[in-house]
This record gives structure tokens, C-alpha cells and sequence, in this order.
């Protein structure tokens, strides 16, 4: 019995999802709920597990290939579970017909998005201006507000008439003529431009084999803008992976968005560390985790965005959204790149219930098993280069938030106090803002209450 695999809906918002990796091949065994394959989406990147024990049969869409919703990507022959090796040389026989499609899929789709899209959105105007709901990204809205596209007059080519990012980018490359645009003109030298053409209007499929010969790569300026690539001497070209193109667009839409500011403390963190290397090992023995330095930030935070809550907000256009919850998104690292899981209803936790929750959602991050709804709603965000040694550092706002708090490494260092010298634990900690809604005074006000609640903690730690 053939068992269908299909793009699943990682979250109500989201339309479309990226296949990045297959963990099995056609004619491998398959149990159920192994992991099959690896998705990411505008929110977060998850493995997808099999919907039936079986052997996989065929796969339908390759790496590198965004499809919508319900799209069927594999199939699983369920039948053939229990012969072992009979039917393994079947599937491969039968997957190597397949192979040769998708090549010509890939060359066909570039002419279909090239040619089609400067000549068929520009008319299409007068298509929807009445619906009551458009269907589209934060990223397409953001693209569209820029470029001063009405979303209310295109039709979507996504999933029940979703506007994709393809959609609006073929809208605005038809607007500035940027694409019929004939040869670039190029100051003299020995310059390769051959694949350079290709290339830039596919960033969103991550195709892009590295070329022969070079030795520096001028990359484009913003992601989905074609820009001239220049290659000299010798060189390793790398595409960006999907994670990559969306850090991307997020930190370039956040510096285009926000002023950002950025206000510089120190604090005296040895009364926390003499606390915590007390009762780190009964912690540890007593609630089978470990006890960081991090749950103490999350509850000088909550404590500084209780009493300015201007930093626990928003913009929406000329309205300041307060936010009432305070969720707290950390960024994490990922040896492929970095992803911010929220912590809900940080305000309400102990210090071992945000210590639980820490742990746990870093763990599920570094193993992709975070939901879509793990990564939304942040009213707030922190980051720790202090981790790595940094001393620190001036991170970029997480949109839509107004603030984020950056922490640097907590190292011993010689400090007056009482007009002598002592060697105290000492850490500097960094507050980016957006001067659009947060000011010097209220950014510097905030540093002060986090700085006073870690040198004064009076807190339990249950």
C-alpha cells in the first residue's frame, strides 16, 4: 500500500516550506515516525517525521526546493515493509527514472519566474483590492511597504492565493526595470561575469555551484537584490543555506528599520557567583539541572521591563504596542546557524522554572524539534557572546522588538571599591534600542535596575 508524504503546516501563518534535507534515500527502510526528512520555514527549522513504516519509494522533490502546504514530496511503500531485500533493488531502479527529471524542472522554473513575472504582475492590478485578508509573509508586507506595492491588487501564486516573496520580488524587479536591464556595465579589468547572470535571481533555492577559478567574491549588498559578482585568482564559492538567507533578511530588514542605539553597563557580579557556586551542585543533585548564570539575566530583565515597560514593546506604525506578557527570546547557536526561542510568560516563572525552560528549549533547537510557535510572540530578547570569551558585544534588535540585552563574559578583574582596590566578577552588558521609541534616558534607567537587581540579589532560587 502506497502511503502518501506531505509538506505538513508547521503554524497557522505558514504557507510553504523548504525541503533542506533528505535523512533517507529511495529503497531505504523507513520506521514509523523516524525522522524522514528536514524542513525550514519563514519561523524555524524542524525534522519531519515518517508517516508509515514502509520502504521509501520515491522522492518527488528534491533539496533545495520550497513547495507549498499539502504538496506531495515522497512515497512510501508500505507494502514492502516486511520483505527486506527483495524489493530494495525495485525502488532504487525506480528512483533512478526520477532522477533525471528534476534537472530539467530546475532550468524550467528560472525562465518561468524570469520571463513571466516582469510582463504578467505589472497589469494585474486590479485584482483583489476588496478582499478582506491578504495572505502573505511579515517579509512580503515589509518588502511591499518599502516599495510602495499595494498587496490588495496582486494575485498570489502560494497556496490558497498566498503572495510569495517571488511574487512581490518579480512586482518590484517589473517596476525599477532592473531586469530587462541589459549588460551591466563594468569598469574595465580582468573580470569573470559569466555565471554571475544565472545566479542572483535564484538566492531563494540555494542553487549555485561554485564555480572554476577566483579568489574574491563580491557578494550582493541585500539578499533577493541581483547585484554584479566579481571574481579574481583563486576561490571557494558557498551558498548561503535557507537559515543563512533568513538571518539575512532579518538583520538587514531590522538595521533599515530601526535606529538603533546602543547604551554600555558594568556589573559587579559576585554576590550572583558566590550564590551560584554554593548551591550549583545541590541544584544539579536536587533537580537534575544545571544551574548558568543565564536564569539570573532573564529575572533582571523582567525586573527592568516591569519597571519600564516601553522596552517590553513594539511599533506599529504610529502606535507604541505595550506589551503585557514579557517573553523573552534567547538566541541560540547553531553550528548552522542562529535561532531565537522564546521563553512565555518569563514574568510568571522562579528562577528554576526559567532554568527548566532554558535548557529545554536550547536542547530542542540543537535537535530541530522546536515548534513554530516556540520562535513567536517575543516581547524582548537576550544574547550571550560572553559564552564564547566575548567581552561584549552590540547585537542587532530582533524585530519587532524595541530592545535587545547583550552580555559579555563574567571574568575576575581588579575594581575600587570604597577607594581600595578588590578583585571582583565583573561583566558588561550591552543594550541595543530603537531610538524610534526608546531614548537614552529610559534605555540607561533599565541598564541601572538590571545592574541594581544582580548586585543586590535577594531572590531564591525556588
Amino acid at each position: 500500500m502506497a502511503v502518501d508524504v506531505v509538506m505538513p503546516q508547521m503554524g497557522e501563518s505558514i504557507f510553504e516550506g523548504t525541503i533542506t534535507k533528505w535523512l533517507k534515500k529511495p529503497g531505504d527502510k523507513v520506521e514509523r515516525d523516524e525522522p524522514l526528512f528536514e524542513i525550514s520555514t519563514d519561523k524555524v527549522d524542524a525534522e519531519i517525521p515518517s508517516p508509515s513504516a514502509g520502504v521509501l519509494k520515491e522522492i518527488k522533490i528534491p533539496e533545495g526546493q520550497t513547495v507549498p502546504i499539502q504538496t506531495i514530496v515522497a512515497i512510501i511503500d508500505g507494502a514492502a515493509a516486511a520483505p527486506a531485500s527483495t524489493p530494495a533493488p525495485a525502488p532504487s531502479s525506480a528512483a533512478a527514472k526520477p532522477a533525471p527529471a528534476p534537472p530539467p524542472a530546475a532550468p524550467a522554473a528560472k525562465p518561468a519566474a524570469a520571463a513571466p513575472a516582469p510582463s504578467a504582475h505589472p497589469p494585474a492590478a486590479p485584482s483583489a483590492p476588496g478582499a478582506e485578508r491578504i495572505h502573505s509573509s511579515p517579509l512580503v508586507r515589509r518588502l511591499a511597504k518599502e516599495h510602495g506595492v499595494d498587496l490588495g491588487s496582486l494575485e498570489g501564486t502560494g497556496a490558497g492565493g498566498r503572495i510569495t516573496k517571488q511574487d512581490i520580488e518579480a512586482v518590484i524587479a517589473a517596476q525599477s526595470g532592473a531586469a530587462p536591464a541589459g549588460p551591466p556595465p563594468v569598469s574595465g579589468g580582468p573580470v569573470l561575469t559569466a555565471a554571475a547572470r544565472p545566479a542572483p535571481p535564484a538566492p531563494a533555492a540555494t542553487a549555485g555551484a561554485p564555480a572554476v577559478h577566483g579568489s574574491q567574491f563580491v557578494p550582493a549588498l541585500q539578499v533577493g537584490v541581483p547585484r554584479e559578482r566579481i571574481y579574481f585568482g583563486n576561490y571557494e564559492v558557498q551558498p548561503l543555506s535557507l537559515m543563512r538567507q533568513k538571518i539575512a533578511e532579518h538583520m538587514v530588514a531590522s538595521k533599515h528599520v530601526s535606529p538603533h542605539v546602543y547604551s554600555v553597563d558594568e556589573i559587579d557580579m559576585s554576590k550572583v557567583a558566590a550564590i551560584r557556586a554554593k548551591a550549583k551542585a545541590e541544584f544539579e543533585q536536587r533537580y537534575e539541572t544545571k544551574l548558568t548564570f543565564m536564569p539570573f539575566f532573564v529575572k533582571a530583565a523582567v525586573a527592568g521591563l516591569r519597571a519600564y515597560p516601553t522596552l517590553n514593546a513594539s511599533l506599529d506604525g504610529t502606535n507604541i504596542v505595550l506589551h503585557k506578557e514579557i517573553n523573552i527570546g534567547m538566541a541560540v547557536a547553531l553550528d548552522w546557524g542562529l535561532i531565537v526561542p522564546v521563553i512565555k510568560g518569563a514574568d510568571e516563572k522562579n528562577l528554576l522554572g526559567i532554568q527548566r525552560t532554558l535548557n529545554d528549549l536550547a536542547e530542542r533547537a540543537r535537535t530541530k524539534k522546536l515548534k513554530p510557535e516556540e520562535v513567536q510572540e517575543g516581547t524582548f530578547s537576550i544574547t550571550n557572546p560572553g559564552v564564547f570569551g566575548g567581552l561584549f558585544g552590540l547585537p542587532v534588535i530582533s524585530q519587532p522588538n524595541v530592545g535587545i540585552l547583550g552580555l559579555g563574559a563574567i571574568e575576575k578583574r581588579p575594581v575600587v571599591v570604597d577607594d581600595a582596590i578588590a578583585i571582583r566578577s565583573m561583566c558588561y552588558v550591552t543594550l541595543s534600542y530603537d531610538h524610534r521609541v526608546v531614548d537614552g534616558a529610559i534605555a540607561h534607567q533599565f541598564l541601572h535596575k538590571v545592574k541594581e537587581t544582580l548586585e543586590n540579589w535577594s531572590e531564591p532560587l525556588v
